[in-house]
């Protein structure tokens, strides 16, 4: 990935996490799986590209599921757990963004900042290439 690329995408994620503390982490990647940035402190490398890979599977599946019910264009897959919650965004065409946060988020305010941040991230690839 082009180092500007990286570097834009990153401070959008920074952001994020400025805006809501509840959010712990996240990772952006291509639809193919590969990480673009992440801002996820105390992970290894395997566990974010696993993250990454696994966030691009499960946007593909999100994706076919919305198509093949009718509901229209994916805007997000959230995902609730014990400790916390994973939230998935389609960011335009080419990025998925993996935001985690804790439990007891706002789920509103997380639907909110992170499709904004989704948002945000489609609006620097259109500026910039990613490979496809």
């Amino acid at each position: 990935m082009p180092v500007e690329l990286r570097d834009e995408v990153h401070r959008e994620m920074v952001l994020l996490r400025q805006r809501m503390p509840d959010v712990s982490g996240s990772v952006a990647c291509s639809v193919d799986g590969l990480t673009i940035a992440s801002d996820m402190a105390g992970d290894t490398e395997q566990a974010i590209e696993q993250t990454g890979a696994l966030s691009s599977a499960l946007l593909a599946l999100s994706r076919r599921m919305t198509s093949m019910v009718g509901k229209g264009a994916l805007e997000e897959t959230l995902i609730s757990g014990s400790n916390g919650y994973a939230a998935f965004y389609a960011a335009g065409p080419k990025i998925v963004l993996t935001v985690l946060a804790r439990p007891g988020t706002n789920l509103g305010l997380l639907r909110l900042e992170g499709r904004k941040t989704a948002a945000s991230l489609a609006a620097i690839t259109t500026r910039m290439s990613i490979p496809q």
